[in-house]
């Protein structure tokens, strides 16, 4: 089960109750936090997000409207008393500016917090169900975004015709990954018999800020959900191509040639009240798109 819960979905001024980048995605053990912009402990709140839940933390690059919360919470961490291993993977300088404004504070977190610095593209954490690798995207300064995948075994036990067969439990995993079955006395049960077809793992690609690029069709390709910065309308693509940002119709492209299951579109500049146009456009171009609003929650 993957859910995934928008906090904020404004860029780099809060705006028209719109709050700067944060989402949460929930999986069946972690919950994951992604950037963390001004006011999303508040957004925790409201939404129900239990802080104790996050065991990784995703920030994507050092424009504030996707850091500026993170200190905050942190420290009301601490201040509840948490007890368990924090895991921040973020830009190389983002350790030094935490460790900054801790000793400011002369504060000191009473868990352990695991700094991961992002680098080249690939894995960077991993969980019993979970993989999340970075990859780099275009903007002003050094941007990644993340792409989670299930781990997921690709067959799925018949139990009732494995105990038929007298396989043994302890072959089981094994049956899930495909592998045929040997009795002692030399017969070849064939996986099909006692196993079936498991779903697709479910996947979710962020793409952070970005200029338009389709090279991240390649990185994106055929995930279940995919989240596109969408910040200006298309009448405005010189704009978004000046500041290193994307249009709805630039958005809609991307997943369009990436075949992805479902859009999502957020980043919204601070220039538009209304949302709507937003959707209008991307649809045009992609219509499985939907708006990333805050407090929406899409199942994956």
């Amino acid at each position: 089960m993957l859910a995934l819960t928008i906090l904020g979905n404004n860029s780099a001024i809060p705006a028209f109750g719109r709050n700067p980048t944060s989402q949460i995605l929930q999986t069946a053990d972690d919950f994951f936090l992604i950037d963390c912009g001004e006011g999303t402990q508040l957004q925790m709140s409201r939404y129900k997000i239990r802080r104790s839940k996050i065991s990784h933390i995703f920030i994507s690059h050092l424009h504030g409207d996707h850091y500026f919360g993170l200190i905050g919470l942190l420290t009301s961490m601490s201040l509840l008393n948490r007890t368990q291993d924090l895991h921040l993977h973020g830009p190389a300088l983002l350790k030094q500016i935490l460790d900054v404004q801790l000793e400011a504070a002369a504060s000191t977190l009473c868990y352990k917090l695991h700094f991961h610095p992002l680098g080249e593209n690939g894995k960077i954490a991993e969980t019993h169900k979970m993989e999340v690798h970075s990859f780099r995207v275009k903007h002003r300064i050094d941007c990644w975004g993340f792409l989670f995948g299930e781990k997921k075994n690709p067959r799925k036990l018949d139990i009732e015709r494995a105990v038929a067969y007298e396989i043994p439990s302890s072959f089981y995993e094994s049956l899930q990954k495909g592998m045929d079955y040997k009795t002692k006395k030399g017969t070849i049960i064939p996986n099909e018999e006692v196993t079936i077809a498991a779903s697709l793992p479910k996947s979710y690609a962020y793409c952070a800020d970005t200029i338009f690029d389709p090279e991240l069709c390649n990185i994106v390709k055929g995930v279940s959900l995919l989240y596109h910065e969408a910040t200006y309308l298309k009448d405005q693509e010189e704009r978004a191509a000046a500041r290193f940002h994307s249009t709805t119709y630039q958005a809609a492209e991307i997943a369009r040639r990436s075949g992805v299951g479902k859009l999502l579109i957020g980043h919204f500049s601070s220039k538009y009240e209304s949302l709507e146009p937003f959707l209008q456009e991307a649809k045009e171009i992609f219509p499985q798109t939907e708006l990333a609003l805050e407090g929406a929650c899409f199942s994956i």
